[in-house]
């Protein structure tokens, strides 16, 4: 589902006590949550006494898929949340070395992939240690484009990704330098250095674009990829910090025809397809910008089709989310949601999420996945 910005973490400057007294809280809290219901009230004590004396406990692998759904649901700038029972598990907590996470998340991206019927997965490694040290992975999400700035002061490929593509290439890491160079995967750990792995070409499954009705579309050469797996969150689970947890849903369209593939600090293509069309662009009245995207956002939602790849489109999972948020009211829970984030970007009101109003956003709801401490 959508790949949203992470809601803001604790930070780390919390005093100690403070910052133990509120995930024993959250422990708590999560042991009482109706889904945990069949476990007795003594392993929800041990549980919090092992947190109280040491600084963290030994999770279930069911109490961590539990968890997730309820990060999931919990997630208040994610419109896919219908689907939050679907979420399937992969334990890699006893994963230590940074290669080994790598193939962990080449796992990863072949469950998710699922020979283009992508399904929801969550890949959890170590949980932070007691003092603090942990392993992540430091790219945005496992699948992403590079961009190199040019001489120019242009960018080929994805603009947003030029810092971390120097990054990339300062550890050693070369690019083709082609506008759909796929970036390496990042993984630190507390005892290695950032190291960098390419991603293996048959786990990227991508989706050449075309246009149901204009042939000079494909000759544009554009692309994206299959899965998009965000890898940059911690995902907390009663008390407990996971920072390596990549987790994906699947595309919707507006997400790489009005965003990736259109946004003006990204790959910026709505000039060239307006000028491809023959579209009257000498003044933003003549809804030239708006011609372009709607044409881009159908190839890209006629390409997934065409290849096989699931991809959803923005009305059909605005009334998704509604639906949900109705099942959630039903069950006598909130609905934590940030209106800006659930609404596409575009014709936001042609769809039944721009017409109402959501419960507000509660950044301290817990399970949930939250934005990384980058002090």
């Amino acid at each position: 589902m959508l790949p949203v910005p992470p809601l803001e973490t604790t930070a780390d400057t919390e005093p100690f006590d403070s910052r133990l007294a509120r995930r024993l809280r959250e422990c708590d809290d999560f042991f009482r949550q109706p889904e945990l219901a069949h476990l007795d009230a003594q392993r929800r004590r041990s549980a919090l006494e092992q947190l109280r004396r040491t600084g963290t406990y030994l999770q279930t692998a069911e109490e961590i898929l539990i968890g997730a759904r309820l990060a999931w649901r919990n997630h208040s700038r994610c419109v896919g949340r219908k689907h939050w029972r679907s979420l399937k598990l992969l334990d890699a907590r006893r994963v230590r070395s940074a290669r080994d996470l790598a193939e962990v998340c080449w796992q990863h991206l072949h469950m998710a992939t699922n020979g283009g019927a992508v399904q929801s997965m969550i890949t959890v490694g170590p949980p932070r240690q007691a003092d603090g040290r942990e392993s992540r992975v430091v790219s945005p999400q496992l699948l992403r484009y590079a961009g190199y700035r040019n001489g120019d002061g242009t960018v080929t490929g994805d603009a947003a990704h030029v810092a971390i593509t120097e990054f990339a290439r300062k550890l050693g890491w070369r690019g083709a330098g082609t506008p759909f160079d796929l970036l390496p995967v990042l993984i630190s750990t507390p005892d290695e250095p950032i190291r960098w792995f390419e991603v293996p070409r048959e786990l990227a499954r991508e989706v050449e674009i075309e246009h149901p009705d204009f042939d000079w579309f494909a000759g544009l050469d554009l692309k994206w990829h299959a899965v998009p797996a965000v890898s940059n969150m911690n995902l907390e689970i009663g008390g407990v910090t996971y920072p390596f947890a990549p987790f994906n849903g699947w595309y919707v369209g507006t997400e790489i025809g009005a965003r990736n593939l259109s946004d003006t600090n990204r790959y910026n293509m709505l000039p060239l397809i307006a000028d491809m069309m023959g579209l009257d662009t000498s003044h933003p009245r003549t809804l030239w910008r708006d011609q372009a995207s709607i044409e881009l956002n159908r190839a890209v939602l006629h390409s997934y089709r065409k290849a096989g790849v699931h991809i959803v489109d923005h009305h059909t999972v605005a009334k998704q989310f509604c639906e949900h948020a109705e099942k959630e009211k039903a069950a006598g829970r909130t609905c934590p949601t940030d209106w800006s984030w659930i609404n596409p970007p575009i014709s936001s009101g042609l769809t039944p999420t721009f017409h109402r109003y959501f419960d507000p956003p509660d950044d301290g709801l817990r399970p949930n996945f939250v934005r990384r401490d980058t002090t």
